[in-house]
């Protein structure tokens, strides 16, 4: 498959969810003073579709707080084949390996929903998770879901049939943007599935006749 970082400006648009946000809802959940001072040290950037945020393999050097644009975390074998690992919306962030005091990206990281999002540098977010024991508890957390879902992942690429995978990426999508509508193309389905644009244009059709997708 063709890189998609580097057709961005070729195809149609990737995720353009519905919905407005005005927070991040991880750091949402944080008590209000620890919440007010991270925030006061990220500075605010507007990410665009296609973007690559981090390359696998490399060190961070800024964690990401997804308000309303969505990062797709993508594994690759020998830099050619690819498939999505998992997708980070306003629920949570970019960079959470640092939580483990691991700065090497295990995925890559492209921007599949243009939007806002909260940046901060890699070591200063580093120093405020050992000043912060409510920003670190909360990330633990989060950690533990993003594993579960993770070898949820895993399980239904291995057992499941394209249409039930497609089903699930479309429930992960509509979690992240908001809403029961977003813009995607088949092309970047099947990039994100690691599948033929064929075999997406049968399960989404199978979807259509049974009612689920429009």
């Amino acid at each position: 498959m063709e890189d998609l970082h580097t057709r961005a400006n070729e195809i149609a648009p990737g995720i353009a969810p519905a919905a407005i946000r005005r927070d991040n809802r991880l750091l949402a959940s944080l008590p209000r003073a620890e919440r007010r001072k991270l925030i006061g040290l990220c500075e605010s950037v507007q990410l665009t579709f296609g973007d690559m945020l981090c390359e696998q393999g490399e060190r961070f050097s800024h964690v990401y707080f997804p308000i309303d644009s969505i990062i797709s975390l993508i594994s690759s074998i020998n830099g050619r084949c690819r498939v999505e690992a998992g997708l980070v919306g306003a629920e949570g962030m970019l960079g959470i390996p640092l939580v483990l005091g691991e700065n090497v990206a295990p995925l890559q990281a492209l921007v599949l929903g243009a939007g806002s999002a909260l940046r901060l540098d890699a070591a200063q977010f580093s120093r405020q998770l050992k000043r912060c024991p409510a920003l670190e508890q909360t990330l633990k957390r989060y950690l533990s879901v993003v594993i579960n879902q993770l070898a949820q992942m895993v399980a239904c690429t291995q057992f499941h049939l394209i249409e039930a995978r497609l089903a699930r990426w479309f429930l992960m999508t509509r979690d992240r943007a908001l809403s029961d509508e977003f813009h995607l193309t088949q092309e970047v389905t099947a990039y994100m599935l690691g599948v033929r644009r064929s075999g997406i244009t049968n399960a989404a059709n199978a979807l259509k006749k049974r009612k689920l997708i429009r």
